[in-house]
């Protein structure tokens, strides 16, 4: 579980610096730069519900993980 929750948090930094390369390369008009940041928000609720749902059964202690 912890190896999956930091390769998600380095799928969401790298989907962060994509969108500013995108930025900055297409002058700010870019569709890839609004489908990378979508894929941030994605990325992070689907964190947050492996994470609750991680809790919930059980795989998750009450220390953390």
């Amino acid at each position: 579980m912890r190896y999956f929750v930091i390769f998600i948090l380095i799928c969401i930094l790298a989907s962060l610096f994509s969108a500013l390369f995108f930025m900055f390369r297409d002058k700010g008009d870019s569709k890839r730069m609004v489908r990378a940041l979508t894929l941030r928000v994605a990325l992070s609720v689907v964190l947050f519900l492996v994470l609750m749902a991680g809790f919930y059964f059980g795989l998750i202690g009450k220390g953390g993980l």
